[in-house]
């Protein structure tokens, strides 16, 4: 599990305040404090080092696993961001079951997400379709932004660093793109 560093005791204080408040979010889903700090340090790790907003990550794992580590979709994804086995073979070591780990599945799942962003030219709603596979309909990127909401973070008082990135306008079907 990645253990953060900081260059300076401000960064290191507002991830620490970030860390308490999503904690607090997350506590109904994952009761055990140990396991649900883990996870976020991992997320926020795994999201940083993608270039992808943590809160958007977040609203992902809320849609595709509602959080459970050991999830199972009707076509085989797994884990937290529901990766699909095959990609073991392209980034990984060829073992599916890797990606019940968590720090693996996180991994993949931002690594696949940046993916799709990059080739995407960076349109996140057409993105989040093809981690879905659902390019081009709006019901699963539009349920990721909902979900992202939960997750949204503003540091207050004048130590913000970088703000949030806003996302795209929902869109409808039929309605412009």
């Amino acid at each position: 599990m990645p253990v953060p560093e900081f260059g300076d005791i401000d960064t290191r204080l507002k991830y620490l305040r970030w860390l308490g408040a999503m904690s607090n979010r997350l506590q109904r889903r994952k009761t055990d404090w140990t396991e649900r700090k883990e996870f976020l340090q991992t997320v926020w790790y795994e999201s940083r080092r993608a270039g992808l907003d943590t809160g958007l990550v977040l609203g992902l794992i809320q849609v595709e696993s509602a959080f459970r580590k050991f999830a199972v979709s009707p076509v085989g994804a797994r884990g937290y961001m529901q990766v699909m086995p095959f990609w073991t073979r392209v980034i990984g070591n060829g073992d599916p079951s890797a990606l019940f780990h968590m720090q693996t599945n996180l991994r993949f799942g931002c690594v696949i997400l940046r993916h799709y962003i990059d080739r995407e030219r960076g349109d996140l709603f057409m993105a989040l379709g093809r981690y879905n596979g659902s390019r081009g309909r709006p019901q699963y990127p539009n349920a990721v932004f909902g979900a992202a909401k939960n997750w949204e973070w503003k540091e207050h008082g004048p130590a913000e660093v970088s703000p949030v990135p806003r996302m795209p306008a929902e869109r409808v079907p039929g309605g412009p793109s």
